[in-house]
């Protein structure tokens, strides 16, 4: 009969997870404690322990799979005797909740309608054993503790058993772990020569509302005295955005790069195409660039010029691309929309400064489709406007760079051996070093800057 493999619950609140990557592929033999899986939650990435023994059979969820329903069927094992090729799943309905006394991590010997398979099912009571309040778990029999705790445990020797738990029903998490090790309470004695070495695990850091803070709402707002603070709803905009920028922070390798570029030029050519823009009937210019359009267009001729650094980080490859479609950040009430001008490199000044106009305003009015506003390879965040002289952005998944762009200001530079005052802007490229390494991310900003202060370069 074989064990049907479910989306486990991995905390009380927990609805849907993301299958980020599969440790065992099919036709592997698996036993009880092995690591099948990754799953990624709001809060962490945790892993999903084998809790009997046999092959894995099928795997019915692909790694990378987005929002998969607790008690969904993930994949099926094979028990001894049973032929893999043959296994399929005998229902398709939800398991039947377990009973609260039966304990945590073992297999369900729930029986679906027809005859049925053993499954890994959802745990929402204490297991027998855990003592709730964070009461210390006995040194004998079962310890009940998240595979992560278990395996940094390990690494830092330290006995788990001896552990305050502190999360549902007196189950030792990560934090427990890192108390210990700080305490210096706990240790363990030494391994046997035989033990298998535990594995690096993947960081796990627990947050609130897409910060990484380790506290609880409740936690945090203890902290102030009542009444002396107002308490704002997140929106599924603000959510999402917390949600991007995290995960951005957390798995994407980010370094930065900045360059000082002179103005002078760009402007006085600047006022001579607004100067010559065709007006309507009542006198009003057909368009007005800024000095943003122009960054736009030189950072996506940069592109073509280093081709190499037009590129997103897909996974397991990386994808170049043949044209530069250059996203904008745009602020609006309670987050930001960045729209995306596509083959920007090959449309004039006076299309992008139109484009972005609408674009924008559209955005400001939440107005944008999707396909306006997803994709492309890079972007541009521009708050020279607010005075700001430099910043470093956050890259955008799955872009490959952001330009964090600063105010125009006077500035004394030397020029042929004596002082000369131009106007300049600081401006800082955001990179995935997965994608682009430090060498080509200075040939870009090298581009860039080169089109920038020669702008004539854009035109042609």
């Amino acid at each position: 009969m074989p064990i049907n493999v479910l989306m486990p619950a991995l905390s009380p609140t927990m609805e849907k997870g993301n299958l980020a990557k599969w440790l065992k592929k099919e036709g592997d033999a698996v036993k009880s404690g092995d690591i099948l899986a990754e799953i990624e939650t709001d809060k962490a990435t945790m892993e999903v322990e084998a809790i009997d023994e046999g092959v894995l059979a099928r795997i019915v969820v692909p790694e990378g799979t987005a929002d998969v329903p607790v008690n969904d069927l993930i994949a099926l094992i094979a028990q001894d005797g049973e032929d893999p090729a043959s296994v399929t799943a005998a229902s398709s309905s939800a398991p039947a909740a377990k009973n609260a006394a039966e304990p945590a991590d073992t297999a369900s010997e729930n029986v679906a309608p027809g005859g049925g398979h053993r499954e890994y099912a959802r745990v929402d009571a204490a297991p027998e054993g855990a003592k709730p309040n964070g009461a210390a778990q006995p040194a004998t029999g079962r310890i009940f503790a998240s595979p992560l705790a278990r395996r940094i445990a390990k690494q830092e020797g330290i006995d788990v058993t001896a552990v305050k738990g502190s999360g549902p029903h007196g189950r030792v998490v990560v934090a427990d772990v890192q108390a210990a090790k700080a305490a210096g309470t706990g240790k363990a004695a030494a391994e046997p020569a035989t033990a298998p070495a535990a594995p690096t695990p993947k960081a796990a850091v627990p947050t609130a509302g897409g910060v990484a803070t380790g506290m609880t709402t409740d936690q945090v707002k203890a902290l102030f005295e009542a009444g002396s603070y107002e308490e704002i709803t997140l929106d599924g905009m603000r959510k999402t955005i917390a949600k991007r920028l995290v995960e951005s922070k957390q798995t994407v390798p980010h370094f930065y790069l900045s360059v000082d570029v002179e103005l002078d030029a760009l402007l006085a050519l600047r006022t001579q195409v607004n100067a010559g823009a065709p007006k309507d009937r009542d006198g009003k210019p057909a368009f007005k660039l800024s000095v943003n359009d122009f960054v736009i267009k030189a950072l996506a001729v940069a592109l073509q010029h280093v081709p190499d650094a037009n590129a997103v980080w897909a996974g397991d490859r990386i994808l170049k691309f043949r044209t530069s479609d250059v996203g904008v950040a745009v602020a609006i009430d309670g987050g930001l929309f960045t729209p995306v001008i596509r083959r920007a490199e090959q449309k004039t000044l006076s299309t992008i400064s139109a484009e972005m106009k609408d674009l924008a305003g559209r955005a400001r009015s939440k107005k944008l489709k999707p396909e306006e506003y997803q994709g492309g390879s890079t972007a541009v965040s521009n708050l020279g406007m607010f005075g700001i002289k430099s910043f470093s952005a956050v890259i955008n998944p799955p872009h490959g760079t952001i330009l964090a762009v600063g105010g125009g200001e006077a500035r004394v530079v030397a020029k042929n051996g004596a002082p000369a005052v131009v106007q300049a802007m600081t401006v800082t490229l955001s990179v995935d070093h997965r994608v682009v390494d430090g060498a080509l991310g200075a040939q870009l900003l090298a581009a860039f800057k080169g089109l920038i202060e020669n702008p004539m370069g854009m035109l042609v």
